[in-house]
């Protein structure tokens, strides 16, 4: 946290008859946290939670010092963009933005001249008279975000901000999105289910699955060591867990050379490209050598990947060309390689 003033401290308990959330969030002043997690994991349950649209079964809130969860959600200094934006279809996107100042008691002129400023800084100045049906979907998600500003929030909540934009429009908002949560002081916490919004928008990761945190810190560090399966395929790993002396990791009945010395219960990951496939037992350099299935294969951008099942089940990632030399098809048994320098272990 870099020793930064918390702003938002949070312990969020939502139980419901087959799920808990148990979840502690600190976020400092102009920090962005994502929360990331597969579906049912909790994200937008603590979202909601914060914004006071569920109700917590105990925990608390503070911002700035101040209890927030004995508010209703109305007196929240909140701001939230929800995933489907939700703007008035029948307001202009100026009156859009407008409306949470004149919610609020601010006068009519003082409310627009505020929401044109934000319509202004957003990059739609020319679009303050349009009906939302008139918006493309990026528009209409700046013109979301422009409303969540318009109250001057301590908080800013975004729920899955870009997933309703298309890939090419997507690329272009999410970094206009970066630079005005830069430029936002207050604690942004997002929930997105794309690890790449969160490598670019997030300061720190926040992992979350079955209602708990099981990982958490910058993506460079979550990506660098995942702690769980969904981690792993989140940032393109192989992991395992196994018991290191030293150098070695016993994995399930494969002893694995790896790149750094361990001792203990630890992690070993290494990712997908570094896996290399030959129809014989191949020598050489150091490496890690096993004998494989071939599950399945399929297109992975513009390289083919492989799955493989044997000692241990993996991905591999090779050329469409190696795929023909080989003749993988499903049922195939093949020899898998790593090299002990790709192969990262670490304590669990």
């Amino acid at each position: 946290m870099g020793g930064r003033a918390v702003t938002l401290d949070a312990h969020l308990v939502v139980t419901r008859p087959a799920f808990t959330l148990d979840i502690a969030l600190r976020v400092a002043p102009g920090e962005v946290v994502a929360l990331l997690g597969p579906n049912g994991a909790g994200k937008t349950t603590a979202l909601r939670a914060l914004a006071g649209l569920v109700t917590m079964s105990a925990g608390r809130i503070d911002l700035d010092g101040r209890p927030l969860h004995t508010l209703p959600a109305e007196g929240r200094p909140i701001g939230m963009v929800f995933q489907d934006y939700l703007l008035f279809p029948h307001l202009s996107a100026l009156d859009n933005v407008a409306f949470g100042p004149r919610c609020r008691g601010v006068p009519k002129a003082e409310a627009r001249r505020v929401a044109a400023g934000l319509l202004d800084r957003v990059g739609l100045a020319d679009h303050a008279a349009a009906k939302p049906r008139r918006l493309s979907g990026g528009q209409a998600q700046r013109v979301a975000l422009a409303r969540a500003l318009a109250v001057r929030p301590r908080l800013l909540l975004l729920d899955e901000p870009l997933a309703a934009l298309d890939a090419h429009t997507r690329l272009e908002v999410r970094a206009g999105l970066r630079r005005h949560l830069a430029e936002f002081d207050g604690a942004t916490v997002l929930v997105t289910h794309d690890p790449l919004d969160a490598m670019v928008l997030a300061d720190r990761l926040v992992v979350v699955e079955q209602g708990a945190i099981v990982q958490q810190g910058t993506p460079a560090e979550v990506a660098r060591r995942p702690r769980t399966d969904y981690v792993a395929r989140l940032v393109g790993l192989n992991l395992y867990r196994g018991v290191a002396d030293g150098p070695r990791v016993k994995v399930g009945e494969l002893l694995m050379s790896t790149a750094n010395p361990v001792e203990g219960p630890a992690f070993v990951a290494f990712p997908p490209s570094a896996v290399a496939l030959y129809r014989s037992r191949p020598d050489g350099s150091p490496r890690n050598v096993w004998r494989a299935r071939v599950e399945g294969v399929e297109r992975h951008g513009d390289n083919v990947r492989v799955h493989l099942d044997g000692p241990i089940p993996a991905f591999a990632d090779i050329t469409p060309a190696a795929v023909a030399d080989l003749d993988l098809t499903p049922g195939r048994t093949v020899w898998a390689s790593v090299k002990a320098t790709e192969t990262q272990a670490y304590p669990t």
